[in-house]
């Protein structure tokens, strides 16, 4: 059956972007060559003229220059044609590489959006404040802790703050007072006493003298009379 009807052939994929740029490429870079040939014995046939005295030899030269010209001129054509078409395959080819990447973009935030949901469903607002009034309250007892925590055992209750007012008033008067003096009155040195301030008794003298020296004596206490022996 199969010398009959043959064997079914599979086809070829056609040809991408790339593969049919390089293959233009190619073509323009055969082109470029015979361009290049084509100059080379243009140049020589430009030498031949000049060295050629007019008349038919000369005429018979620039036949010739003129056929390779008008080859030139036909590569050139077909460069610049080449040239067109590898210019429109690239411009083909970076729109397909734009689409490709536009898919991939799409994909990629089709599978985050749907990461996304799934993470959604496990995180839901209410939880969240509940969690921050919980938080909230926590915070209070915990300073409300600190504070009981922080009180001072050894202050009464029962503390009149007017009356702390004016102490404290009558405090800073006296610290006025003393700053206009210059030196606080607790800084300043002791005086020493004066003679006549303290108004001392008179020295006695005479019989009368030392009877009170003998009734009395510096503290004001009775004198101990002294028993005399006699021999």
């Amino acid at each position: 059956m199969k010398r009959v009807f043959g064997i079914k052939k599979d086809k070829e994929p056609p040809p991408s972007i790339q593969d049919a740029s390089d293959n233009i490429t190619k073509r323009g870079d055969t082109v470029d060559d015979k361009i290049r040939k084509l100059d080379a014995e243009l140049s020589r046939y430009k030498e031949q003229i000049k060295k050629t005295r007019p008349g038919p030899a000369q005429e018979a030269v620039k036949a010739r220059a003129m056929r390779v010209l008008k080859q030139k001129r036909m590569y050139e054509g077909q460069r610049d044609m080449l040239y067109n078409q590898t210019f429109n395959l690239d411009q083909v080819s970076f729109a397909s590489e734009g689409i490709k990447d536009a898919q991939q973009t799409m994909t990629a935030l089709k599978s985050a959006n749907k990461e996304l949901k799934g993470m959604m469903k496990t995180v839901k607002l209410q939880d969240i404040d509940s969690l921050q009034d919980e938080m909230m309250d926590l915070m209070d007892v915990s300073n409300e802790i600190q504070e009981t925590l922080g009180r001072s055992y050894n202050v009464p209750d029962d503390i009149d703050e007017d009356e702390l007012m004016g102490e404290l008033d009558a405090l800073e008067a006296d610290m006025g007072l003393e700053t206009e003096a210059g030196v606080p009155s607790y800084l300043q040195p002791d005086k020493e006493p004066d003679m006549e301030e303290l108004s001392l008794p008179s020295a006695p003298t005479g019989h009368a003298g030392r009877t009170n020296a003998q009734a009395e004596d510096e503290l004001g206490l009775p004198t101990v009379p002294h028993a005399s022996i006699r021999n």
